[in-house]
């Protein structure tokens, strides 16, 4: 599964971990996404998307529907 939010576009941001003695290395800060699964009404079945939690209060907030909507208008498949 991809580190990467449907609705609000988040993705993994990139670092560095800084050890006691400073040395440097790389590493990767990843979203938290979870797979959840929505009635939509309107088409009449279920629809699974990958969110992240901000994504999943979102959808709580603005509804299915226009979140679906939103999804679909950049461009993704739901």
């Amino acid at each position: 599964m991809s580190a990467h939010c449907q609705l609000t576009g988040r993705q993994p941001g990139f670092g560095q971990k800084i050890s006691h003695s400073h040395r440097r290395t790389k590493r990767r800060f990843d979203p938290n996404i979870q797979r959840k699964r929505y009635w939509l009404p309107s088409e009449g079945r279920h629809v699974r998307l990958t969110l992240s939690t901000k994504g999943i209060k979102t959808v709580d907030v603005i509804g299915i529907e226009a979140a679906v909507t939103r999804i679909r208008a950049k461009g993704g498949k739901v």
